[in-house]
């Protein structure tokens, strides 16, 4: 296996604003259509290269992962190629993106999917979702063929240094969630949730989460808007048996509902706002601007930014969930040194493993020219001793001819060497055949 050139570029909530990082994000319906084009595009006119990739694109990261084969490309045009493709994507351009760019490489690359997987680079301190989220962007790549030698054992190993974060520290303990924070919002609001209506919109993982910690709080009532409305049936079942009062209704009727809820929160797929600045002015008018929550999870966003200015509404994005989920991370330092000491050995052990695969074509390889003479010579002295040669002699000469052929290609090497090389070989020779 040739050596490797592994890349990681993108931007994340540590990096990027919100806007940025919408700009770029990849929406599910179109990822696989992505990837096929993302690995197009970093192949350029080489149609003889494969190289491999998958895109993570979640509410607070758009990162794209490659690897190839270092020979097919020069040092900076495997960077220069994928920042060329992000930023194509949704014609952005590049000196507005550039400044929210990270990228890694080779050991450094490996390390951040580790840490990525671990829930180290979340928003949320040790949070589980993303690896969720990770195994779901590979199984899309699985799907369309564009992972391989490289990054699926990458993969693999992130998800197990992963499990052994989780099983082995304290990382996600006392953790603050997306959704503990924004019901810690509502309460500067309302105070006591118990009095107001709650309106999510959406029926994803994110939004399920949520509605389970608001349930928790027994809600004056519940409800779930989405555009199909058998999904969001579905996540509202769980609550019937908690004597709350819910309601489902389609998203194409979200206008006529809003003014009814105190606290709106959203997290859908959609490309475009699905939320505008009329429809809020619409519903506070309604509700005698009686003040609304609105939180918006979702990245691109689901609410019009231009909502904030207006007095009664209390719109919040994601990245606004920042200073509340960050609280506690001090009193987990300990827990992640803990996992950085994981992730280190993880590191080298993922290298470790590729230098093993690397050397499995040519053990192959000593093992199919092993099994060649041994045909060969098993032949001969079949044919031998069915001609009534005595089978010792048979046997003995044999052996002798098998190591005969086993020693000549190490002693060609030795003679054939150059002066450069001879030192080498003299060194693996004498490792191989030397009696210890």
């Amino acid at each position: 296996m040739a050596s490797m050139k592994l890349l990681n570029l993108g931007v994340n909530h540590h990096t990027a604003p919100i806007d940025i990082r919408e700009s770029v994000a990849v929406a599910p319906e179109i990822l696989q259509d992505s990837l096929i084009d993302l690995r197009k595009y970093l192949r350029g006119g080489n149609s003889s290269s494969s190289p491999e990739v998958a895109i993570l694109s979640t509410c607070n990261r758009m990162e794209i992962y490659c690897a190839a084969n270092d020979v097919e490309y020069a040092d900076n045009d495997f960077e220069k190629r994928a920042f060329d493709w992000l930023a194509a994507q949704n014609n952005v351009q590049g000196n507005e993106l550039r400044p929210y760019i990270y990228s890694a490489t080779s050991a450094d690359a490996v390390k951040h999917a580790f840490r990525v997987g671990s829930g180290l680079d979340s928003m949320v301190l040790g949070e589980t979702q993303i690896l969720g989220q990770m195994k779901k962007a590979i199984d899309c790549a699985n799907q369309v063929g564009t992972v391989g030698a490289y990054l699926k054992p990458l993969f693999d190993k992130t998800f197990s240094v992963a499990k052994v974060v989780r099983g082995s520290t304290q990382i996600g303990a006392h953790s603050v969630s997306m959704a503990g924070a924004s019901i810690k919002l509502v309460q500067r609001i309302f105070g006591d949730i118990n009095g107001c209506n709650v309106l999510f919109i959406g029926a994803g993982e994110m939004i399920g989460l949520c509605a389970s910690h608001f349930a928790g709080k027994k809600p004056k009532k519940i409800s779930i808007s989405n555009r199909t409305v058998d999904r969001g049936s579905d996540l509202i079942k769980a609550f019937n048996d908690q004597n709350l009062v819910t309601e489902v209704f389609p998203l194409h009727e979200l206008a006529q509902h809003l003014h009814e809820y105190d606290v709106v929160v959203s997290c859908t797929a959609s490309s475009l706002p699905i939320i505008g600045l009329g429809m809020v002015k619409t519903a506070l008018k309604a509700r005698q601007f009686r003040p609304m929550v609105l939180i918006d999870l979702a990245v691109p966003r689901d609410f019009e930014s231009e909502i904030k200015s207006v007095k009664d509404a209390y719109l919040y994005s994601i990245d606004d969930l920042g200073e509340i989920v960050s609280a506690g991370k001090a009193n987990r330092t300990e827990s992640v040194h803990e996992a950085e000491k994981i992730i280190e050995k993880g590191v080298i052990e993922f290298y470790q493993t590729l230098e093993k695969r690397a050397v499995v074509p040519i053990i192959k390889s000593i093992q199919d020219v092993g099994e060649r003479y041994q045909k060969i010579e098993l032949e001969k002295a079949g044919r031998r001793i069915a001609k009534g040669e005595d089978p010792m002699i048979v046997l003995s000469q044999m052996a002798s001819a098998l190591a005969n052929k086993f020693m000549h290609a190490p002693i060609c090497a030795l003679q054939n060497s150059s002066h450069e090389n001879l030192e080498d070989f003299k060194k693996i020779i004498s490792t191989i055949y030397t009696s210890k």
